[in-house]
């Protein structure tokens, strides 16, 4: 379904014409591209739960990637983007088993996911070679899911150009598989899932066990949710990310045989940790604590988003800041500087680091009227303590990724 260019509220006509503009300078001129967006998102509870089978409560934001797609005679599939001069070039008939740690993985993952689906499904006819620019204005390594952005806004595109007629839940586990088995990152399935069934105004309520979903409502005539960039870019936090995954595997292992039926950490009550803490080397505990509590913190979060209790919503994210610093050790200094300035802030209700941590984005949620002062104040104090000015933005809401016409 196509849809207008400022459907969301954060994609002006202007910057898809460029994006256009910029496909015809990088490949040519053999017809104009068909232009899709794929959003970003921000998490407001659930911190590290997807991949420990908890609740999260993500929402898609206006700013994300923009796609300037065309078909091309024969094979050849060319990615390029706006922000990387090296392009890309595979036959679909030889795709490449491995990944090169270049940015064109995630969507090369993608195209790889749905060639194997149209196969399966006798529809191999239907693919074609494909020349893709991709761009935007999403920051990237931000925490603000560029990478679920790119893979599930390459799934939605593909799918339109070869005519598959794939279900959003195929797409969105098309994109999944592709960043975990092709990229290698072992990530959870929040960040596609909100990617991919994003709705404007609402919370996506996800829970990561059962893969089961729900939307709640959010009040943008009373509230905003405000986005602080540390501008620290995580380029060490893949291994990191991947070493938090592992350590909470670790303590479920050792923790399952106390719990009677638990499928994943997210099963396991405080008490079995306490009584048990011994056995854990300390570190794994504290990463199992995280877990526990935050599994906690969200439904309590969900209560209160539930009875329009926006104070205990926003407290509880500022609790879930604390254990991401302490016991989960993904913050860094200049996310804690962020998360404490807002919360001191008049009309800030809570904030937290979205997404895996080690740099990027801290998310605010704050009254609206706000969104003045809490913009000066987090400048003026980061670029006293830190030497550069935060790229604080108030985001609004996004309908999710879509096809929004004709280059």
């Amino acid at each position: 379904m196509r849809s207008s260019a400022r459907e969301g509220g954060g994609t002006p006509v202007s910057a898809l014409a460029a994006h256009a503009r910029a496909f015809g300078e990088t490949f040519g001129g053999r017809g104009a591209p068909r232009l899709f967006f794929s959003p970003g998102r921000v998490n407001l509870m659930g911190a590290h739960l997807d991949y420990n089978g908890g609740p999260v409560m993500p929402t898609a934001i206006d700013r994300g990637t923009f796609l300037a797609v065309r078909s091309r005679p024969g094979g050849l599939v060319r990615l390029a983007s706006t922000l990387d001069g090296m392009a890309a070039e595979h036959d679909l008939s030889s795709l490449p088993e491995s990944r090169s740690g270049r940015w064109h993985d995630y969507p090369l993952g993608v195209v790889r996911e749905l060639a194997a689906l149209a196969r399966a499904r006798g529809a191999a006819d239907r693919t074609s070679g494909v020349e893709v620019l991709y761009g935007g204005n999403l920051a990237v390594g931000a925490g603000l899911s560029s990478s679920a952005s790119i893979c599930v806004g390459t799934a939605v595109a593909l799918d339109a150009l070869w005519g598959l007629e794939l279900s959003r839940a195929e797409l969105v586990d098309a994109a999944l598989r592709a960043e975990r088995g092709f990229v290698g990152v072992q990530c959870g399935i929040m960040d596609p899932f909100a990617v991919g069934f994003a709705r404007e105004g609402q919370l996506l309520w996800l829970d990561c066990k059962d893969v089961s979903l729900s939307w709640l409502p959010f009040d943008t005539a009373g509230h905003a949710i405000a986005v602080a960039d540390t501008l620290v870019r995580r380029a060490l936090a893949q291994g990191a990310f991947n070493e938090r995954v592992r350590q909470c595997r670790e303590a479920f292992d050792a923790l399952r045989p106390h719990v009677p039926g638990a499928v994943c950490l997210r099963d396991v009550p405080l008490e079995a940790l306490e009584a048990h803490r011994a056995e854990l080397d300390p570190t794994i505990a504290r990463r199992a604590e995280h877990v526990v509590h935050e599994v906690a913190r969200t439904f309590a979060a969900r209560d209160a988003l539930i009875a329009g209790d926006s104070a205990t919503f926003g407290a509880q994210m500022s609790r879930a800041h604390a254990s991401l610093r302490e016991l989960f050790e993904v913050s860094v200094p200049e996310l804690d500087h962020l998360v404490e300035s807002a919360i001191a802030c008049e009309g800030v209700l809570g904030s937290r680091l979205t997404g895996a941590g080690f740099g990027g984005c801290a998310v605010v949620l704050l009254e609206r009227g706000a969104e003045v002062e809490l913009i000066e104040r987090l400048t003026r104090g980061y670029e006293a303590r830190f030497g550069r000015r935060p790229r604080v933005e108030v985001y609004g809401g996004d309908p999710g990724p879509r096809e929004v016409g004709p280059g």
